[in-house]
């Protein structure tokens, strides 16, 4: 079937939402909006696991009731996904009425099936992770997970037979090497299927812990959280309440998770789906952690990131992008602020945002602001159509692997593409002459069209900043109601309005702790050359920097100079450039070029210089010095 069935884990209801939460559920959103381009019909799935002892023990904490608690944690979790502009399709909570069902009923077939025994048990536990361990599980006598204390308890509890399903699982990995991803993670599972497997206790005493739903064979005892949560995704799909849904829908296509939490998926999950007589879902891809100095990033380590903050600092496609651009889904990955300004002025101001904007400026300078109408199968638009197929194949390949950091890849080669067939066509130089003005329509429309391949293929990663390049090509409707016909090359009709609007991606300045830290740098630079015995000659002192043009314009009354704003990495600044007689100022706009940047400023016709470009001239020519790769602004040169 043409579906689509995607799912989060529900996350626990003991605390606010936090990056790691804002990662899993953007990748989700970013995948479900792929496939719904493609035509997919999609179910994605989130929601709050709100049972167990570690969400009545916070509820007693802040002098509440269980439920009111978890009500307030589930709005915390609603606003953020709102805020992120998550696209989901269900919000299950397992304090439903539709869950409890499922559960209770799932549990009394298992039961009356023979699987569920009860029996007296004593071992170690642990209330934070709500589990209870054996002697050789512990590791320096806490629990092997979170390493946090553990106490010794002795009871009756109810338990699940999946110790006899373990040579079933094995096989199933074996033969399904889709089932779990990456392959560090199959690995891993099956490593730990080469030890004995216990069954799993799937109760615990209400005289312990209350807040659960209660057994249907034994009302002494709540549901344990996990076979409690795990079924969420067969509630949501339509289990027990609408087999029409429920045929569609289940098998789920995949289960996002985060590494933590693969035994419970990969393991309970499957055995528990074995007794129950119901297929399993075709994929679990377990992400990895996102770290800060090495360190797992989480709200009991202290070293949590807002994603409220960053959001309101940068935006939220900004930070949607960073996401699914920096972690490559399975792997760790390390969160800096840094990072993510080197992402955002490098490759959203820089090379997407200076290409939106110069090829609208370009469309009203030089044909009216108006897209003509030009055959899309024109010769001279093949670097652009081929590259726009180039992307959307390794797009469609990338997707049923769920990289999104290929994904995102494949798009910016599109952008970085279209730069350079500006620089390679000279639509400036076309503009002067009139017997190639169609040779100018050619290449405007063809930078039209390649805006409107970015603004849909980003459009599941950036809905707003895509909606924003739609509108300014003059394309009609939500670029988010897209589908897959849209994606052929071509599809610009041309005869529409450009509309100029403000810049994609404002300048973001770096943090001032990595200011602080770059001025401390310099000033021990500094220290090191006046204590230094080496001579320098004035050449060797200069302050050499990779810059990249934001914007270029002529100086009023002075025919060989053009003001220049450029970007310096960690600032911006204006330099007057006497190179008017060889280069027309749009032909700078987003150009690399190597500026002094310690020069003490000159006022050069009533404006301000902040320093100097370098270029070399022979026989009356004249070249810009540049990198021969895109440095990063600000990039030293040495």
């Amino acid at each position: 079937m043409n579906t689509f069935f995607i799912t989060t884990p529900i996350y626990y209801a003991n605390g606010e939402p936090h990056l790691g939460h804002a990662y899993t559920t953007t990748v989700a959103d970013v995948l479900a909006r792929y496939h719904r381009l493609m035509g997919h019909d999609v179910l994605f799935l989130t929601g709050m696991d709100e049972h167990g002892q570690k969400v009545e023990l916070a509820a007693r904490e802040r002098n509440t009731s269980p439920q009111d608690f978890v009500d307030q944690m589930a709005l915390a979790f609603r606003a953020l996904w709102e805020r992120l502009g998550i696209s989901h399709d269900d919000f299950i909570r397992t304090t439903e009425g539709r869950h409890q069902h499922v559960v209770t009923e799932a549990l009394q077939r298992v039961y009356d099936a023979g699987e569920i025994y009860s029996s007296d048990y004593e071992g170690w536990y642990s209330v934070y992770e709500e589990q209870f361990f054996t002697e050789k599980d512990l590791v320096d006598g806490k629990d092997p997970i979170g390493g946090r204390e553990v106490v010794q308890l002795s009871e009756k509890n109810y338990f699940f037979k999946m110790s006899a399903y373990q040579e079933w699982l094995i096989d199933h990995i074996v033969a399904h090497p889709e089932f779990i991803q990456p392959v560090t993670r199959r690995n891993e599972i099956l490593g730990f299927l080469r030890q004995p497997l216990g069954d799993l206790c799937i109760s615990r005493p209400k005289a312990r812990v209350a807040w659960g739903i209660p057994l249907p064979f034994d009302q002494d005892y709540v549901t344990y959280v996990w076979f409690d949560a795990l079924l969420n995704y067969v509630t949501a799909a339509g289990y027990l309440s609408n087999e029409k849904a429920y045929s569609r829908w289940w098998p789920a296509s995949c289960h996002l998770i985060g590494k933590d939490i693969l035994t419970t998926h990969c393991v309970y999950w499957p055995t528990m789906l074995k007794a129950m007589g119901l297929p399993l879902p075709e994929t679990i891809m377990a992400h990895g952690y996102w770290l800060v100095d090495a360190e797992k990033m989480g709200k009991s380590r202290g070293n949590a990131v807002e994603p409220l903050d960053l959001v309101e600092s940068h935006g939220v496609d900004a930070f949607r992008y960073y996401l699914v651009r920096e972690m490559t889904v399975g792997q760790d990955s390390t969160f800096t602020v840094e990072s993510f300004q080197a992402r955002y002025n490098g490759e959203l101001a820089n090379d997407l945002g200076n290409l939106v904007n110069r090829s609208i400026v370009m469309a009203e300078r030089y044909v009216g602001g108006r897209l003509p109408v030009v055959d899309p199968l024109h010769p001279d638009l093949d670097p652009l159509r081929l590259r726009a197929e180039e992307t959307a194949s390794t797009i469609a390949q990338a997707l049923p692997a769920y990289d999104t950091v290929a994904i995102v890849e494949a798009i910016l080669s599109l952008v970085r593409e279209a730069n350079r067939f500006i620089e390679a066509k000279e639509p400036w130089a076309l503009a002067k002459d009139e017997t190639r003005r169609s040779d100018l329509e050619t290449v405007i429309y063809g930078l039209g069209e390649t805006l409107r391949q970015l603004a849909l293929w980003l459009a599941p990663i950036m809905p707003e900043k895509s909606h924003a390049i739609w509108n300014q090509i003059g394309c009609e409707g939500d670029v988010a109601n897209a589908r897959k016909d849209a994606l052929v090359w071509g599809g610009l009709p041309g005869g529409q309005s450009v509309r100029k609007m403000d810049p994609l991606f404002p300048k973001v300045d770096l943090e001032e702790s990595a200011t602080e830290e770059s001025t401390e740098q310099t000033e021990e630079q500094g220290m090191a050359e006046e204590s230094t015995t080496i001579s320098f000659d004035e050449f060797q002192k200069l302050d050499l920097r990779v810059a990249i043009v934001k914007t270029a314009e002529k100086v009023e009354g002075a025919d060989r100079l053009l003001k220049l704003q450029i970007d310096l990495g960690s600032e911006e600044r204006q330099l007057v450039a006497g190179v008017a007689q060889h280069y027309e100022a749009e032909s700078l706009v987003g150009r690399r070029i190597v500026v002094v940047a310690n020069l003490e400023p000159a006022t050069i016709r009533g404006v301000e210089s902040q320093g100097m470009l370098l270029a070399a001239s022979a026989d009356g020519q004249l070249g810009l010095l540049a990198p021969d790769s895109d440095l990063p602004a600000g990039a030293r040169v040495s």
